[in-house]
């Protein structure tokens, strides 16, 4: 599931135009890394949100651009796996 975030991850960062050429694991999202802007950190996390179905609150998107792009991606993969969980036990 990591690599399917991952790789969704970075084709969203590519179709809102930042340079994702040298993106690695340890790219910070934020000002140190990508320097992604408080609005694009909000249109990432509605693409992830609309593509999983997993969301974070307002106040968890004021983090998300500390995080390196690894973290990140295991946030969202924890998520899913709490996610699916969760309706595994509705079951």
């Amino acid at each position: 599931m990591s690599t399917d975030v991952r790789t969704f991850t970075i084709q969203s960062l590519a179709e809102m135009n930042y340079d994702v050429s040298e993106i690695d694991a340890d790219t910070t999202l934020g000002p140190a890394g990508l320097d992604l802007e408080s609005l694009a950190v909000a249109e990432l996390a509605v693409r992830i949100e609309d593509e999983y179905g997993v969301t974070f609150d307002d106040e968890e998107q004021e983090s998300l651009a500390l995080m390196t792009l690894e973290e990140f991606v295991t946030a969202v993969s924890a998520r899913l796996t709490a996610t699916a969980g969760a309706q595994d036990s509705a079951v």
